[in-house]
């Protein structure tokens, strides 16, 4: 029996069941394609693979280093932010933590991997899922870490600075470790960073990856901030020494210096998205208005394997806990493709 695919972007799937390619919207990274001093990178580095790659990522922590603003001491690289989450509970072993809900599904399964109780702050479509001040109450003394993913996935929406500040404090208050997914929030028109807060509050673990941004999904590269050097070390202790390859190390490195990509990745979201929302909404969508690369939207109808025909991956969401099957997640592609998607859906509305 095959394994069930929980996440989106399941290309080989659709691949084998209808002998092509999919346009895929399920998956959230870059439509522009792999930058070419990426693809040029690994295949410089694919010289050296008879070598062990670096466990310590030197070269591309101090790349990082460069543009983070921060010590490449507070710096741990793996493979992907997955692995980065199962090593951070791994090395921190909590016995009770709390989530939102709903939210990537990695955190729950690293947990209870770990044998910890995990407790749900569930987020309500009538307040467009965003998280509010009670959330403080639900922040105890047995609360041994905090799952928060800004902006959220799959709902694209940010807490207030406001509020997180005094999340944050709670946290300090009640020695609650703080793990805040910055993944997505490369996309963020406004900084919404909490490096500055590093140095004073060694409890927040800020977690980051290539894959969004620069389309890196395959190369599987991610790194952690955190001002715990401890830590850090326990979480490198946590997993195999080698697990970034060589090639994902000079693929970050070439990425870093992708400046120009990077702006037009973000230009072209910040251009696409509320283009893509008013016309979902048009279509008799409810749309949460999110701020990342990808619209949540509600269809009454069954919209997936109508879509699969026409040659388009949509992800479905009932499968994330605090969603039902009515919920769908589209990512933010090119003007053309998001026509595709749009003339799509009104062909599986007639």
């Amino acid at each position: 029996m095959e394994a069930e695919i929980t996440h989106g972007g399941d290309w080989a799937g659709y691949q084998l069941a209808y002998g092509r390619l999919p346009l895929d919207f399920s998956s959230n990274v870059s439509p522009l394609g792999v930058p070419e001093g990426v693809r040029t990178a690994i295949q410089k580095a694919a010289f050296w693979t008879d070598r062990y790659p670096d466990p310590l990522c030197r070269e591309l922590r101090a790349a990082l280093a460069e543009k983070e603003g921060v010590p490449a001491s507070h710096i741990l690289c793996g493979n992907g932010a997955a692995e980065l989450i199962f090593r951070a509970v791994l090395a921190l072993r909590p016995r009770r933590a709390l989530i939102t809900a709903p939210t990537f599904s990695e955190y729950e399964t690293a947990l209870h991997c770990a044998g910890c109780r995990v407790e749900r702050y569930m987020l309500l479509p009538c307040q467009e899922f965003r998280v509010q001040e009670d959330i403080l109450e639900k922040i105890t003394p047995d609360t041994d870490i905090l799952f928060l993913c800004e902006p959220n996935n799959p709902t694209g929406i940010t807490t207030s600075r406001a509020l997180l500040l005094q999340i944050l404090e709670r946290c300090r208050e009640t020695q609650t470790r703080l793990l805040l997914d910055a993944c997505f929030g490369e996309f963020l028109e406004e900084a919404h960073t909490w490096k500055d807060q590093m140095e004073a509050r060694p409890q927040i673990v800020i977690l980051k990856a290539f894959t969004k941004l620069y389309a890196m999904a395959g190369v599987r590269l991610g790194y952690v901030l955190c001002g715990d050097t401890a830590l850090l070390e326990k979480m490198r202790s946590a997993g195999p020494a080698w697990s970034v390859s060589s090639l994902a190390q000079k693929a970050g490195i070439a990425a870093l210096k992708e400046t120009a990509y990077a702006e037009r990745v973000r230009a072209l979201v910040k251009e696409q998205r509320p283009i893509l929302a008013a016309a979902l909404k048009g279509l008799g969508f409810s749309v949460i208005p999110g701020e990342a690369n990808y619209l949540l939207f509600q269809s009454r109808m069954p919209l997936v394997e109508l879509l699969k025909e026409k040659g388009i991956l949509l992800r479905a969401c009932g499968n994330y806990v605090g969603l039902d099957e009515t919920w769908y997640r589209a990512a933010i592609r090119t003007a053309e493709e998001n026509r595709r998607l749009i003339l799509a859906l009104k062909e599986a509305l007639e």
